[in-house]
């Protein structure tokens, strides 16, 4: 039990690897808080997750929803030991097609939205607290058609090292954690036909030097790594988690 009588929040933690940390941190003995834009899957989660569970429905573009999750968390917890800063879109579009309502849409929540959740837990944080930014590994990459996407990963990589100096006296900590291609929801969110996701998935385990892809699971165990006293010596840092891609 890892994480005992510790508060956690999570934004995306309705589906994905961000309900995956959830479980996981659940099973180590964490209450935990979720945000989520999808009424149904927030639901669902919260169900999943069993009794105590604080659920929100809410976007982390939006302030006034980030603050409502706080308060609500808040009024639950009393405080928070672990914030996992996991919400996020995907999309790809090439340079030729990125329109400024895309570029916007995606900053706003991959990168701004990370941001302002941090701030907005600020007063919530206790002494000792650990913060988790959920990146990628294309923050390293060059991949066409996801330019925009790439860079607002790489701007909550530099997050990461900035607020853990400038939380350095709270003895907050503030690590990435950075995804691999993990199997998650978000293939079914592509608007391709089922074979062409299988298609897809294939094509993209072969550029992986493991030769599959990771699991939300996977990802899990990470996060209670960071979340916990085996990485109490870690700030700054980012935990790759990708089957060798990027690495290798």
């Amino acid at each position: 039990m890892k994480l005992e009588s510790k508060h956690a929040a999570i934004t995306g933690g309705n589906s994905g690897i961000g309900l995956a940390i959830a479980r996981a941190f659940r099973n180590e003995g964490a209450e935990v808080a979720i945000l989520g834009r999808d009424p149904e899957t927030l639901q669902a989660a919260a169900t999943d997750l069993g009794p105590g569970t604080v659920a929100t429905r809410g976007d982390v573009s939006n302030l006034a929803d980030l603050d409502r999750f706080f308060v609500d968390a808040g009024q639950a917890f009393g405080g928070l030991d672990l914030l996992v800063v996991n919400a996020g879109v995907y999309s790809a579009v090439p340079l030729d097609d990125t329109t400024p309502e895309f570029f916007d849409r995606m900053s706003a929540v991959n990168f701004r939205g990370a941001f302002f959740t941090v701030q907005r837990a600020l007063p919530l944080l206790r002494e000792s607290a650990s913060v988790i930014l959920v990146t990628s590994t294309i923050n390293e990459s060059g991949v066409p058609g996801l330019a925009v996407y790439a860079a607002t990963k790489a701007a909550v990589r530099s997050l990461a090292r900035s607020l853990a100096a400038e939380l350095m006296p709270r003895k907050i900590r503030v690590n990435a954690l950075s995804p691999g291609i993990i199997d998650t929801p978000i293939f079914g969110r592509l608007g391709m036909e089922d074979q062409q996701v299988e298609g897809l998935k294939s094509d993209l385990e072969g550029q992986v030097p493991m030769g599959r892809l990771g699991t939300p699971d996977e990802i899990a165990r990470a996060a209670v790594f960071l979340a916990s006293d085996d990485s109490s010596y870690m700030t700054g840092c980012e935990l790759p988690v990708s089957g060798g891609l990027g690495q290798i």
